[in-house]
């Protein structure tokens, strides 16, 4: 099987864990690794709009449903599930992030933004980096700024390159 890098992308509500992803995805894509992202919701989510086929699916009753096409395909099943399940069907990817798990133990980088948080929610000895526009934040671990996108990427391959 391969060796794959599992880090989680934390922070508080709305710090940016999103955008913070969409710009290092295409940074890792550029270094060849193969690249899937977990996405945790603290709340429940709609999976489907019930306007949708699927959607309209699930509504009638159905436990799962699915939907494909030459590129790429979609499966809704109404059970639970956590992200060591998720993380077994990407058994192709080289890194995956998973977005939030906060309080987890996964290897994390946190965001902190000011006006959002003022010092991190992640337990100390999880931390690899803190991404952050907060000046002289107090941290064990490296203070990345919050538009230095190579930064981060630099810590994701370092602890990659350190995990092999």
């Amino acid at each position: 099987m391969k060796e794959q890098t599992v880090i989680a992308i934390s922070g508080v509500k709305n710090s940016g864990k999103t955008t913070l992803i969409q710009r290092i995805l295409p940074k890792l894509e550029a270094e060849g690794l193969n690249v899937a992202v977990i996405k945790h919701d603290g709340h429940t989510f709609q999976a489907d709009p019930v306007d949708t086929d699927t959607g309209k699916y699930i509504e009638a009753g159905a436990y799962g449903t699915a939907i494909f096409d030459d590129e790429k395909y979609k499966i809704i099943k109404c059970s639970t599930i956590d992200e060591q399940d998720l993380i077994q069907l990407v058994p192709e990817a080289d890194v995956i992030l998973l977005e939030g798990l906060k309080y987890s133990t996964w290897p994390k980088i946190e965001i902190i933004r000011a006006g959002n948080s003022a010092q991190p929610v992640c337990s100390s000895d999880t931390l690899l980096a803190l991404v952050t526009d907060v000046p002289n934040i107090q941290s064990t671990v490296p203070a990345i700024p919050i538009d230095d996108i190579d930064g981060v990427v630099k810590v994701i391959l370092q602890y990659r390159k350190m995990k092999m």
